[in-house]
């Protein structure tokens, strides 16, 4: 059970590290827009980038999750965690540009907090 344990942490891992990186690409594109085509990395400036990111977190979150919801804990809030953040993450554009780096974040936080809890809730399992 112990390296179940540890693939879902590497995996809850995973997932923290693309939702904190598609954040901070979300925030701070604005002020890196006009490097990327010099660095040529023009591609990460693109919305199907920030899509396949967004797609991508969200996959490795729900297996994530849904592997230590089977084999350990039974909860279902880091379920209801990591919808609402991808919900919110994904709905960004709907107040503007002035508003999106607070709505990632927010979205960001609450996608971070559904793997935190996966993982704390893995390893307190008591019948493990």
């Amino acid at each position: 059970m112990q390296s179940d344990l540890n693939r879902n942490n590497w995996l809850d891992k995973l997932g923290v590290t693309a939702t904190s990186l598609c954040a901070l690409h979300c925030i701070f594109l604005p002020v890196l827009l006009p490097v990327l085509p010099l660095l040529g990395l023009s591609v990460v400036a693109e919305e199907a980038f920030e899509h396949f990111v967004l797609a991508a977190s969200m996959v490795v979150g729900f297996i994530a999750i849904f592997s230590g919801f089977h084999r350990y804990h039974r909860k279902l809030y880091p379920f209801y965690s990591l919808a609402l953040g991808g919900f919110v993450y994904a709905s960004k554009d709907l107040l503007g540009e002035t508003y999106e780096p607070v709505i990632v974040t927010i979205g960001a936080v609450l996608i971070i907090l559904a793997h935190i809890l996966n993982i704390r809730l893995c390893r307190s399992c008591q019948s493990c």
